[in-house]
């Protein structure tokens, strides 16, 4: 046998029945949980949109005047989460269609896409967690100093 055809044979994959399942079952849970995360995206643009009124109501019912800029920072936040929230649910649902798609229909392309997809997910979680503990430690840091 030459080098090349080992090489060949090495990039080969066979999926099994039970890989072929676990696959497809992925695939559902997968498209479960991109809908909830579509439907949290969705809660967070309503808060955004009737924020600015609940602070006006809540306003009238305290005291104490509340911060100025408070119902816009609010605003700007709720859809910045739900921004940078879409991504890994759209990556995920995109995942879960291909995936579906690619074993019905024993396509390599769209198995290969699938599987960009579920990686587009985990990279950008990834990155998401590596930016949200950078951030928790610099958040640390100036609570230390500041306490000494």
């Amino acid at each position: 046998m030459s080098m090349q055809n080992a090489i060949t044979e090495l990039e080969q994959l066979t999926l099994t029945s039970s890989a072929k399942r676990f696959l497809r079952e992925s695939a559902k849970w997968c498209k479960f949980l991109s809908i909830l995360g579509f439907i949290g995206i969705g809660f967070l643009l309503i808060f955004a949109i009737f924020t600015g009124t609940m602070i006006d109501l809540l306003q009238t019912t305290v005291p104490q005047p509340l911060p100025n800029g408070l119902a816009i920072t609010t605003t700007v936040t709720y859809l910045l989460l739900a921004i940078i929230y879409f991504f890994p649910v759209y990556y995920l649902f995109q995942f879960s269609n291909s995936m579906k798609k690619a074993l019905l229909m024993k396509n390599d392309e769209t198995l290969e896409k699938a599987f960009e997809m579920l990686k587009s997910h985990y990279k950008y979680i990834g990155v998401l967690t590596i930016i949200t503990i950078s951030l928790y430690l610099f958040f640390i840091i100036i609570m230390v100093m500041g306490v000494l």
